[in-house]
């Protein structure tokens, strides 16, 4: 995992600026716009929530067309979701808004809202801030990943470079209510490498799958999940396999890092697992076990109960032979087709660690997959039983 450097900017021909617009009641930067010079490809992936927001149904609408984009507007602190045709008309402003100012179709401009759901935008303040925002632009990324923040406690950005030289960056946000069903919270990697669309919508969602899809902090999935990565090709033609190597090793950075900040977290969990029967067997087992409130609170207590991976791999769905079954709790093996000896002390001592793993093989097979979440501790209850209040 990693911070976000001070100096950390957007690959060339990217610009992003944020400013402080009214919507959040702290005060904080809350309305933030990044843009290319050059059209982007671009693939897209949006929550399969059927209460999904307006900014959700509107972006999956334009990645049907096939055409390019050239800027994200994003809000925080405000959702727009359950708010009616209304909502769906303020969405829908905001790209009006953005393509005016920046002199693009709107059409051409991605929008994203996250914060309460169940509220109309305060227009007024958003339309005011668009028109301000292109006099901020710049080229640092840190502003854009603090203006999307909702109750994270950091920023959160990941980069890689390829052989080429060009260049990927992303950032996202999320803290609860994790559990996505195609990506989770907000997640946005831009890049100056030429890709094709195609071939980088036919990889975008095993890539998501195996990333976004494999966190989990609270089983809650939003109604404004979404991920993005748009690619300008001011950097020349890369090779495609190390492009989406790089592409999911930001990702995945970007996972991890969301899941070990969800609300009330003091620790990583990370569950490994293999000898299973599909990929996508070996994730929802490893995801289970991540979203199980009884193996959260274990991980909390350092509390190396492995009956609950147990309880959560067998109602996962996934197939198991448990007498080939095995589990380790922080490398110390403790399950092997029958519970095995060791010292529990010193198990519950290495489990007082910012990462816990569960490392698991089901015993059927050669699939693996690996899933993040965190423990579940009181001060999650606290974040959550006062939210709007």
């Amino acid at each position: 995992m990693t911070s976000t450097p001070p100096d950390l900017t957007f690959p060339q021909g990217f610009q992003a600026a944020a400013m402080a617009a009214g919507i959040k009641p702290s005060g904080r930067t809350d309305l933030s716009l990044v843009t290319s010079s050059h059209d982007c490809v671009w693939a897209f992936a949006g929550t399969r929530s059927t209460t999904a927001a307006a900014c959700v149904t509107r972006n999956r609408a334009l990645a049907g067309t096939g055409a390019p984009v050239r800027a994200l507007l994003v809000n925080a602190g405000n959702a727009n979701a359950a708010t009616g045709e209304g909502g769906a008309r303020d969405n829908a402003g905001m790209a009006d808004a953005a393509g005016s100012v920046l002199n693009v179709p709107a059409e051409a401009v991605l929008t994203a809202s996250t914060g309460i759901i169940g509220h109309r935008l305060p227009m007024d303040r958003v339309l005011s801030g668009v028109e301000h925002l292109p006099d901020e632009l710049g080229h640092a990324a840190a502003p854009f990943a603090q203006a999307i923040m909702t109750t994270d406690t950091h920023p959160k950005t990941a980069h890689a470079t390829l052989s080429t030289g060009a260049r990927l960056v992303g950032t996202a946000k999320g803290s609860g209510m994790i559990h996505p069903d195609m990506a989770t919270m907000f997640a946005f990697v831009f890049t100056d490498a030429q890709v094709g669309q195609a071939a980088l919508r036919a990889a975008f969602p095993g890539v998501v799958a195996r990333t976004f899809n494999a966190v989990t902090v609270d089983g809650d999935t939003s109604t404004n999940d979404m991920a993005a990565v748009l690619a300008n090709g001011l950097a020349g033609p890369v090779d495609e396999a190390e492009f989406l190597s790089a592409l999911e090793g930001v990702m995945r950075d970007l996972a991890r890092q969301i899941a070990a900040d969800g609300e009330g977290a003091t620790k990583l969990l990370t569950v490994k697992v293999r000898g299973a029967r599909s990929e996508a067997e070996a994730l929802t087992a490893a995801r289970t076990c991540c979203v199980s409130p009884l193996l959260k609170s274990a991980v909390h207590g350092n509390d190396p109960n492995w009956g609950r991976v147990i309880m959560a791999v067998g109602r996962s769905g996934a197939a198991v032979h448990i007498e080939a079954m095995t589990v380790a709790v922080q490398g110390q093996p403790v399950f092997a087709g029958q519970p095995l000896a060791y010292d529990a002390a010193q198990v519950s001592e290495s489990m007082k660690a910012q990462e816990v793993v569960f490392d698991v093989n089901l015993g059927v097979g050669d699939a693996t997959g690996e899933a993040w979440g965190c423990d579940l501790s009181a001060e999650y209850v606290s974040i959550n039983a006062d939210y709007t209040t």
